[in-house]
This record gives structure tokens, C-alpha cells and sequence, in this order.
């Protein structure tokens, strides 16, 4: 069944603002086939779905935001089928597949960037760039940044700020913030972003890099739980998959990739350590075969057309017929953070 040109944002009444990223690179390890089931467990605007179904592959896409789910019914009802959308977090990507119908699947994709569809929507309030609601939550439910920002300890928002943002100046913003929200609970991006933008300045070296990136990137990551759900979902992919099953993820910054990475060396490792002096180590079966050996990165016609592209990197495995084991989200590279009405740990 052919599908037609359109994406679910068109449907939606407006432009197609959100390409898929490394399509082309995607499709190639994972390698959809006719009658072959994949969970897309970032269905977003449904841009790797679509090319699976076109692949004649049936999917099951999965998505936290309810306007994704609601802005793909149009997709489901062209797929005749073949796609079933399911609200929910990825890290439950296993759970989600069975529910669906599927004891096991033949591919897994993961897509591990923001939308470009919700930084495009001010009143989401992920980006600095459009003045918002502080806000940042997928799930539209639960803690928002601005809950975040005004109530949590200044030590604690020191540790996000410098670890999921990797921000070197973290003590000096989370001060700032400090001070000013016992004037005034912040409300708005663009309150956080102008003070942020006062107290660090703007570097003629990085004239194009606002100083409220890293920051509003680390508030954004903690508020989601971006990185409990990245480590969680290596499990679940790695518990879902059959033998022979590819899994394929895209992620936009160091801390997600290094968690994959992680992963990757981890269920591919068939040696342990040892030493002349020390015996070598048991391990376990190796559970996924690497079919990527370093990072893939986009072409240069797609950075050109698609500036989102030039961060992106994509790791891809097989999965063996071992056994799925336990997962340590710590051991993978998830830090640990403060707890703040259900959010960190």
C-alpha cells in the first residue's frame, strides 16, 4: 500500500517543520522488511514510521506527548493497519510492544533529541528563543521547569545545571536564580534566559551559542527524565528484540551517546579484563553484535539542509540469541541527581 506525501504536521494545518534525521542511515540498519515488525519509540511527527510502513514494514510508534499521538491518527488510518500509536514512554517500549500484540519485534528505533515540533511552540516552553511558559514537560503532566527552577536547592540545581548541562559556570547561574526568585518566582523563558544572558554574558568566541543554552538544556533533560528513559530503553529494546533484531538509536548531545556507547560495549564485550597477574573475568554471553563500530554522523548535504543534523550521531547492534540481562542505569552512565516530586534519583 502506497501512503501519500504528507506528513502528520500538514495534516495539522501547518508546514512540515520536523525531518527525521539520518533517515537514510537509519533505514539502512534497520533494514525493515515486508511482514517485519518495528517499534518506533519516538513516533514525533511520524518521519521514520512513515518510511517503515512505506518499507512495508508494520510499526508500533510510541510517544509521551499527547499531541504526537493526535497529530498521527491520520498516519494510522493511511496505514490501514500496519501502525498502531500508543502514548507512553519508551522506557516501556517492551511493555507497549506486548500490550500490541508482539511477544518480540524485529527492530527498535530510537530518535533521542527534542522535537523540533515542540521547540517550535512557545507555549511548551522549551526554548529560549521564544518567549513561553516555563514549562519544558513532554508529557504535558507532572513537575514543570518553573517548579523546578523556584523551588529546587540551589545545590542541588548547581549539580544539574553543571552535569546535564555540562555547563562550567553552573554555580554562578544557579545563584542568580536563587537570588532572583526570592524577589519573584520565575514564570516565563524569557525571564530565565534574559537573567542567565546578565550574568554570564555573551562570548565574542561563541557569539552564536546563547549563554541560556546549556542551562535550558539541562532543565529540560532533568524535568523529562531523558536520560532514566535513554538507559531504560536500551533494556527494554534489548528484552523485546528477537535474535537477529536490529536496534538503532539517534541521540543530539555527549551525555545520551556515551550512554549508548556504554550499552553497546557492555552486551557486545566477549572478553573480560585480566592480566598477566590477574585471571580474566567471567561475562556473560554478549547479547547484541555491533554493526556500527564508531559514531555515524550525517552527510554534509544534510547538515545544509537540516542544521539539527550536525550534532546527531547513531549507534546500531544486532541483537544475539542470549539471554537479556539486568540493566544498571548508573553503571551506563546515568547520574545521580536530587529527587524533586518524582523527578532525578
Amino acid at each position: 500500500m502506497a501512503l501519500s506525501e504528507r506528513s502528520p504536521a500538514s495534516d495539522a494545518g501547518g508546514p512540515v517543520r520536523h525531518v527525521p534525521v539520518l533517515l537514510k542511515e537509519v533505514l539502512k540498519y534497520l533494514d525493515p522488511k515486508s511482514g517485519e515488525v518495528i517499534v518506533d519509540g519516538t513516533f514525533g511527527a511520524g518521519g521514520y514510521s512513515r518510511a517503515l510502513l512505506e518499507a512495508g514494514a508494520s510499526v508500533v510508534g510510541i510517544d509521551r506527548d499527547p499531541d504526537a499521538i493526535a497529530g498521527g491518527q491520520s498516519l494510522v488510518d493511511e496505514a490501514k493497519g500496519r501502525l498502531t500509536l500508543v502514548p507512553g514512554q519508551f522506557a516501556d517500549l517492551d511493555t507497549h510492544a506486548r500490550d500490541a500484540g508482539f511477544e518480540h519485534v524485529d527492530g527498535v528505533v530510537l530518535d533521542l533529541g527534542v522535537s523540533s515540533m515542540q521547540l517550535d511552540q512557545a507555549e511548551r516552553g522549551f526554548s529560549f528563543l521564544r518567549d513561553g511558559p516555563l514549562d519544558m514537560r513532554m508529557e504535558q503532566a507532572g513537575p514543570s521547569a518553573a517548579d523546578v527552577v523556584n523551588r529546587m536547592p540551589v545545590k542541588d540545581l548547581i549539580r544539574i545545571i553543571g552535569l546535564l548541562g555540562e555547563e562550567k559556570r553552573a554555580t554562578t547561574v544557579a545563584h542568580a536564580i536563587d537570588n532572583a526568585r526570592k524577589e519573584k518566582p520565575f514564570e516565563r523563558t524569557a525571564e530565565l534566559s534574559a537573567l542567565i544572558e546578565k550574568v554570564l554574558g555573551r562570548s565574542p568566541k561563541k557569539a552564536q551559542i546563547h549563554p541560556a543554552t546549556r542551562t535550558f538544556q539541562a532543565l529540560r533533560i532533568y524535568v523529562n527524565g531523558e536520560l532514566h528513559q535513554a538507559a531504560r530503553a536500551l533494556g527494554a529494546a534489548e528484552r523485546i528484540l528477537k535474535p537477529g533484531g536490529r536496534l538503532v538509536l539517534v541521540s543530539f548531545h555527549s551525555l545520551e551517546d556515551r550512554i549508548v556507547k556504554r550499552f553497546f560495549q557492555d552486551r557486545t564485550k566477549t572478553r573480560g579484563g585480566g592480566s598477566r597477574h590477574m585471571p580474566e573475568e567471567d561475562v556473560p554471553p554478549p547479547t547484541f553484535e555491533l554493526l556500527t563500530r564508531k559514531a555515524v554522523e550525517a552527510e554534509e548535504a544534510e547538515t545544509e539542509a537540516n542544521p539539527r543534523a550536525r550534532s546527531a550521531r547513531l549507534r546500531a547492534g544486532r541483537r544475539t540469541d542470549a539471554p537479556a540481562r539486568e540493566l544498571d542505569i548508573h553503571a551506563a552512565g546515568v547520574p545521580r541527581l536530587a529527587e524533586f516530586d518524582g523527578l532525578g534519583g
